[in-house]
């Protein structure tokens, strides 16, 4: 049976990006928001958003932070990664910069999302691992990816376990 998993991302640079990685069939992922619904979630605020969030997180047994040029340090998706890691989910990350947008463009590499979350004197970035591809070719990054996704999200759940 295939996880349960929660995708993170940024939104309007990486939606597309992301429905690569969701639409890959290998893992089982929260099911896709659409502009109009997200705009109304965005519309009630903080608190709305972080319920819609936390609502997103039940069930799940893994957050994959799918890495793009702008990830690291956005306030929700940094949100997310805490609330996973605190709702003792496994937390994996994946750079998807590599992989073609609907106009045929990469972007550039971004910073690690982990190093904006911290474990006591440690950043989470100790534990939780960020995977890049590497291939710089978009169809190549795809294959790879698909390839390990299940594999790295086992990981970061028996990696999520050894922590109390």
């Amino acid at each position: 049976m295939a996880r349960k998993v929660f995708f993170s991302f940024h939104y309007n640079p990486d939606n597309s990006r992301a429905s690569q990685v969701r639409n890959m069939g290998v893992i089982e992922g929260n099911a896709p928001v659409t502009d109009n619904d997200w705009e109304k979630v965005k519309g009630g605020g903080d608190a709305a958003i972080s319920k819609w969030i936390a609502e997103q997180l039940e069930g799940k047994s893994c957050t994959v932070v799918l890495v793009g040029e702008n990830t690291a340090g956005r306030k929700w998706i940094t949100h997310e990664i805490i609330e996973s890691w605190n709702g003792k989910k496994g937390v994996v990350g994946i750079r998807i910069h590599k992989l073609k947008d609907l106009n045929q463009a990469q972007a550039r590499i971004g910073g690690n999302p982990f190093d904006s979350v911290s474990l006591g004197d440690n950043k989470l970035t100790a534990c939780a691992k960020l995977y890049e591809p590497p291939y710089s070719d978009s169809k190549q990054v795809y294959n790879y990816i698909k390839e390990n996704l299940s594999v790295w999200v086992e990981e970061a759940i028996t990696i999520r376990g050894n922590y109390s």
